[in-house]
This record gives C-alpha cells, sequence and structure tokens, in this order.
C-alpha cells in the first residue's frame, strides 16, 4: 500500500504530497494518520492525504514511514485543512498544520504529549482491612482511608497523606491497593466575570416568544442539513438549509438561545462549536457553557498551556467532551458528528488570521458546517453586512428583562484646553462618581500621547524599522512602535537641535486614566488594553465588578461582550476616528464600536445613558448607532457597497511584496501583477506601503466578481513568481478577504 504524505513543514516551495511504502505488519494508516517519515535526510512529521495501490515511482525507491504518531486526524479535517490552503492561496502542510492536534509541531517528533501518573485504587480487601482489624501502619491506614472515595495520584497520596512510595508498594504487596498508569487530565479553568442574569443557567427557565421561535428555526435547520447530508452520501440531490443569523439587541438573550441550540444538537446524539471573538474577553460564554453541560465541553484557546490544549483536543478527537467553545482556531476542532457551529459576535475582526494562512473563520465555519451537514448560527448585535445580505435572519428585537436600551447623547469635541472630556461627558461622570455608580469610557488608542515633536526645529521621533511614529508611554518611560515594537526612552532634548521644548500630541487610554481619576475620585478607574492587562484580562474585569463602583477605561476591549448590569453610564471618545481610516469598513466598524459599548449601559433596574463625542457628530455611522436603528444602517452600508462593487458584491485579494532593502518588492509586485492580468482578472496597483519592521513593501488588490477563479489566478501568479531565482530575499503574503 502507497501512503502520500504531506510533511509540515514551513517551506512555502515545498510540494507534495509524496509517496511512501507501507509494508504489512506496519500498522493501520489511513487517511489522517499522523507518521514520523524520513524526508532529505533527516525526519519529519507528516499527514497521509491519500491512500493508492501503486505510486508513479518505483516500489524499491521508496521509502518507508517510520512511526505512527498518536493525534491521527479524521477524514472530514483533512479535507477541511486542505481547502484552507487552496482557499487562502497558501500550502498544504501550513493548511493542515491548522487541523493537527496542539503541539504537533513541524519536521521533528511530537513536542506534547498525553499525560501518565502513577494511579492509586483501594481494592476490595482493602477496604475491609480498614474495619476487620487487619494490622495497619498509621500511614498505610491514612492512604487507605484516602481512597474510599475513589482513585488519586500517587503523588497526591504522598503529600497528603505523609507516605512514600514504598507504602504504596507495601499495600500494593498485600493486595490492600492497586498501581497502574494511567491518562490523566490536564484541566483548563475557566474565570467567570458579568453576571449572568436571573434565570441565565437554568435550562428549564421560560423563553421570551422571539427566544423560542429563534430557538425552532435553529433546531429546524440542525434537522434539515442531517437530512441533506444522509441524502448526499446516498448519491441524491441535497437540500441544505440555510446559515442562520440571529440578529439581537444587546441583552436580548442570544447566548441561551446558543445554549438550548446546543442541548437540541446533542439531544440528537451530535456535537457542536461555538465560536467567541475573543476567549479572555468573552469569558462568560465559555463559563456558561461549562455551567450548563459540564465535562461535556472542551475549552481550545491559546492561553491554554500546551498539555491542556492537547488534552481538550484529544477529549474532543475520542468523543468525550461534545461541545468546544473556543476562538477562531476551535473551528477546527476535532469533533465527530458536527451538527451545531455558532459564532457569537460575527461582527468581531478577530476571526481574521492575521499570519498564513490567512483564513477566515466565519468562511471556514460556513464550509465545515455545510460539508459536515450541520446548522450555522451567527449572531450579533450589529452584524456584518455579509452576513445580512446572506443568512436567514432571527431578530431578537428587545431585551430580556424588556428594559429599553439606552439613550445616546452625540456631543462634539471639547472646548480648547478643557482636556479630553467633553463638559457634558465630565458632568455625566461626576454624576456617577456622587452617585457611587459604574461606568465604561471607550478610547481606541493606547499609550499616554500618539507621537512627540521638537517645536524649535519640527522633528518627528518616527520607528526606524517603520514609517509611523512612536507613541508615548509615559508609566514605562519609553516611546514604542505599536508594528514592530521598537523601543526608547523618551526623550529630555531633541537630539537634533539640543531644544528641550519637547511637545506631546493627542491622547491615550493611558493618560485618560490618570485625567479620569482626578474626575471620578475617590471612585477607582481600572484600565483594560494591551499594555496594562497582559494575560490577565480576566482578573482584571473580575475587580472592576467586584467594585462597589468605579470606571473601566480602556480601548475596543472594553466593549466586547461584557455584561455588568450595574453599569449606568457609557462614554465613547473621538468616535468617528475610524471614519477617517482609508478603508471600505470604517462606517460598519464604527457603528459597531459605538453600539456595542452602548450595549454594555443600562443592563439594570437603574438604567442608563450613553455619550459619544466625535469630530462630527451628524456622521451618518454615529447617527445610526444613537438611534440604534442596525437595519437603517446596513440598508445604506449594502448600497453604497452594491455601487462601488466591495464585499458582499465583490471579492478581494490583497498581495503584499516585502523585501529588506528598496526596489526588488516593486519589481516582484510588477511580475505578479502581469500574470494576474494575463488571466483576464482585474488587478489595482502596484502602489507603495509604508515601511514595515525594516521590510520595505508594495501592493496590489484584486477586485473581483468571480472569487474562485480570482483566488485561483492569484495563487498561480504568486506560486510562479515566487519561484524565480531573481526573487530571492522577497516574501510574498496573500491575504484573501483582507479586512
Amino acid at each position: 500500500m502507497i501512503a502520500r504524505v504531506e510533511p509540515l513543514t514551513s517551506a512555502r516551495a515545498l510540494r507534495g504530497p509524496f509517496d511512501y511504502r507501507v509494508g504489512e505488519g506496519f500498522g493501520d494508516v489511513g487517511v489522517g494518520s499522523l507518521l514520523l517519515v524520513p524526508f532529505a535526510r533527516r525526519q519529519m512529521l507528516g499527514v497521509v492525504v491519500e491512500l493508492a495501490e501503486r505510486s508513479e515511482v518505483s516500489d524499491d525507491r521508496l521509502l518507508e514511514p517510520v512511526d505512527i504518531v498518536e493525534g491521527g486526524l479524521p477524514d472530514e479535517l483533512v479535507e477541511l485543512g486542505l481547502w484552507v490552503a487552496e482557499q487562502y492561496c497558501s500550502t498544504p502542510a501550513r493548511g493542515l498544520a491548522l487541523v493537527t492536534a496542539p503541539g504537533t509541531g513541524t519536521g521533528a517528533r511530537r513536542r506534547t504529549r498525553s499525560r501518565r501518573e502513577l494511579v492509586a485504587a483501594v481494592t476490595a480487601a482493602g477496604t475491609g482491612a480498614l474495619t476487620d482489624g487487619t494490622r495497619l501502619g498509621l500511614r498505610q491506614r491514612a492512604v487507605l482511608e484516602a481512597l474510599v472515595d475513589g482513585e488519586a495520584p500517587a503523588a497526591e497520596l504522598i503529600r497528603g497523606a505523609g507516605a512514600d512510595h514504598s507504602t504504596l508498594r507495601s499495600l500494593e504487596g498485600r493486595g490492600l491497593l492497586e498501581l497502574e498508569r494511567a491518562e490523566r487530565r490536564r484541566r483548563p479553568s475557566i474565570v467567570a466575570v458579568g453576571a449572568p442574569g436571573p434565570g441565565a443557567d437554568d435550562a428549564a427557565s421560560e423563553l421570551t416568544d422571539a427566544q423560542g421561535e429563534a430557538l425552532a428555526a435553529v433546531t429546524a435547520v440542525i434537522d434539515v442539513q442531517r437530512e441533506a447530508a444522509v441524502r448526499a452520501s446516498d448519491g441524491k440531490d441535497p437540500r441544505m438549509g440555510d446559515p442562520l443569523l440571529l440578529h439581537g439587541v444587546t441583552g436580548s438573550g442570544k447566548t441561551e438561545v446558543y445554549l438550548r441550540a446546543a442541548q437540541a444538537a446533542l439531544d440528537r446524539g451530535r456535537s457542536a462549536i461555538v465560536l467567541v471573538p475573543e476567549i479572555a474577553l468573552t469569558p462568560q460564554t465559555a463559563s456558561r457553557f461549562e455551567r450548563r453541560f459540564g465535562d461535556d465541553v472542551a475549552i481550545l484557546h491559546s492561553r491554554l498551556s500546551a498539555g491542556e490544549r492537547y488534552d481538550e483536543w484529544m477529549r474532543l478527537r475520542r468523543g468525550e467532551a461534545r461541545i468546544c467553545v473556543g476562538p477562531r482556531s476551535a473551528v477546527f476542532a476535532p469533533v465527530a458528528d458536527l451538527g451545531l457551529i455558532v459564532i457569537d459576535e460575527e461582527h468581531d475582526s478577530s476571526y481574521k488570521q492575521e499570519g498564513d494562512p490567512r483564513y477566515d473563520a466565519r468562511l471556514v465555519a460556513e464550509h465545515r458546517a455545510l460539508a459536515a451537514g450541520a446548522a450555522l448560527l451567527a449572531g450579533s448585535a450589529t452584524p456584518r453586512p455579509e452576513s445580512y445580505l446572506r443568512y436567514r435572519r432571527l431578530v431578537l428585537g428587545e431585551r430580556v428583562d424588556g428594559r429599553p436600551l439606552p439613550p445616546v447623547e452625540l456631543v462634539g469635541l471639547p472646548d480648547p484646553g478643557a482636556g479630553a472630556l467633553h463638559a457634558d461627558t465630565r458632568a455625566a461622570l461626576e454624576a456617577v462618581s456622587s452617585r457611587g455608580e459604574k461606568a465604561i469610557v471607550l478610547l481606541n488608542r493606547r499609550g499616554w500621547s500618539n507621537f512627540l515633536t521638537c517645536q524649535a526645529c519640527g522633528r518627528v521621533w518616527e520607528c526606524p524599522n517603520c514609517d509611523v511614529t512612536l507613541v508615548l508611554h509615559r508609566s514605562a518611560g519609553r516611546m514604542s512602535c505599536h508594528h514592530c515594537g521598537h523601543a526608547e526612552l523618551v526623550p529630555e532634548a531633541c537630539s537634533d537641535c539640543g531644544a528641550v521644548s519637547v511637545a506631546r500630541h493627542g491622547i491615550g487610554t493611558e493618560r485618560l486614566e490618570q485625567d479620569l481619576e482626578r474626575v471620578v475620585d475617590p471612585l477607582p478607574v481600572f484600565r483594560l488594553d494591551a499594555d496594562s492587562a497582559g494575560g490577565g484580562v480576566a482578573e482584571l474585569l473580575q475587580r472592576f465588578e467586584a467594585a462597589p463602583a468605579g470606571v473601566l477605561v480602556g480601548t475596543q476591549m472594553v466593549a466586547k461582550g461584557h455584561d455588568f448590569p450595574d453599569v449606568t453610564l457609557g462614554v465613547v471618545l473621538d468616535a468617528d476616528a475610524t471614519l477617517r481610516f482609508p478603508d471600505f469598513r470604517s462606517e460598519e466598524r464604527t457603528f459597531a464600536l459605538v453600539a456595542q459599548l452602548a450595549g454594555r449601559s443600562g443592563r439594570g433596574p437603574g438604567g442608563g445613558r450613553v455619550i459619544v463625542q466625535a469630530l462630527d457628530p451628524r456622521a451618518e455611522a454615529l447617527r445610526r448607532a444613537a438611534e440604534h436603528d442596525s437595519e437603517g444602517f446596513l440598508a445604506g452600508e449594502l448600497a453604497r457597497r452594491e455601487l462601488l462593487s466591495y464585499p458582499p458584491y465583490g471579492d478581494l485579494i490583497r498581495v503584499v511584496c516585502s523585501s529588506a532593502r528598496p526596489g526588488p518588492q516593486d519589481a516582484a509586485a510588477e511580475a505578479v501583477r502581469e500574470r494576474i492580468a494575463t488571466a483576464d482578472v482585474p488587478v489595482l496597483g502596484p502602489a507603495a506601503l509604508f515601511r514595515r519592521k525594516g521590510r520595505d513593501r508594495a501592493q496590489l488588490v484584486v477586485k473581483a466578481s468571480e472569487r474562485e477563479v480570482a483566488i485561483a489566478a492569484v495563487r498561480e501568479a504568486v506560486e510562479a513568481v515566487a519561484s524565480e531565482r531573481a526573487r530571492d530575499g522577497v516574501n510574498f503574503a496573500v491575504d484573501v478577504d483582507p479586512q
């Protein structure tokens, strides 16, 4: 038998699969098996993507695999990994690396394995020895008593009973306990933040009429999809159910619909995947699933240890857990008989992967749901125009508690010299302080000041590696680049002219935190951004939740999925800053940012209000957000995009060529453009991009109406140009559906 193997290597130039001869008695090898194979004078891990009876190469010249490795893949994940590689112009190895078990690595033996520990269990004789007068030492008795309630790791017994290994071996020799090595799960912990609300964890609580109708629709699609998958497997024409969009205002009970839909999938003997934008920022969703379904839930995300991720992956692979909760990478979870995929906060840009393959988990979820005969349910209060147009919409128009959405007040910029806060904003915060309440303030810009200049000669401090200014971080005493991480000490004087008149421009969350501390004194101020939180996002949110009163200030992190019923004021500063970006999604992002932050306020009995500061308070996106009019906004946004052939009425593909020295990137981009153009695919550019991480860059943008044709043209063009000897030192990055 011939196994065709894709080696798990990061090299883009390598093109497999490669044939290996599998001899009799080697083991059970099938599609998805993970093999250790000899490759280029070393050993490398690879995935079997196909089996064949014969090879084009003489069998005498074929090598044999060295070993079978734990963590093989189901056929559907092999297909999914190869599809991602093709759809996002990557390599098969990089696509397959997405679906292999955590810790698989590339080019060597697996780095992570199951943990096995020595486990002790009391025998019937041992239980009797505690009461029948059998002679036992104090430590022996303590060990047996500790095992009465069930088996325990030997290491825990030794610590808890004051025993040692000789004590355990002695009891084993007398037949009073049994010792064996068993696999032990490394269990991840979920820190719950935000009150779930009355009856939120009661599976028997009554749904609103709108929730009930939404759940019935999801359940019907789960059934339709299963029937369609069966018809397809029988060679009949499948009739697939529509992807669903749960369009519900903040606080309308979308999570409870997700929970009931997952239960419906389990009741039908199927499994579910629940995607959340960022696990550290949405712990409430993960914790609610864990409380509702217990050990049926596995958590997968990058903040777990390598061992925890591997154990959770294996629980899903073996069917010990049937619900997977996690961020975008969880879409590749090895669940069997998939019945439901949920995409919570489907508008969030974090579902797009930044590194190769640059996949969009939302589109991957669509493909996987279709292939598996599963229902797809996306939910958001501010859905993407793509989802609004293409998915069947289920509406939750009111909050479950009947409370109205908070009123939103649009104000201009503060008066010169008044600081960052408009007079109305300052008065509202002072009122929160006097009443001992809570507020959330959003400024989507971290640091102290945006940039520094010399007032004498005009010098601007810039990053030596990127064509951007350095941002002042006062508490760290440094200026840093938010693209490459370069940092410098804050200058006391200008190195060009010697002047000490160094001016700071703009305001970030670090400076805003200090200003707020004066306004709301004595209330505590909690800052949540990439600088302050690090790995302790959940802990910081817990402190804010536990405080009787206070202000949470930060970047867009503060608007993501949190449920704090005692927040009575929401504030957005410089709300229309994103409208000034040269991006066709800027209106959508501005609307979502304001609407999502507005949804954090007024969830408790005290109600709430929202104040939005902007350069132009009359901007359409801000006005629609203030009116909580997502349908009106989306209708206008779709009309604009259709006129300009932007998604969802067209597809974009971005190609970036970069080089460590000026020049080669432009030539490479022009060569790629010529090849794409010969395929009769419209392409814009090349155009220069700002230098980043020491590399000069040029980009092309394909704007096409035929997606598959455009993807194929770009893939073939990039592969052809990248293989040319003249392109040494040039890197190529392809981004399908750039964000």
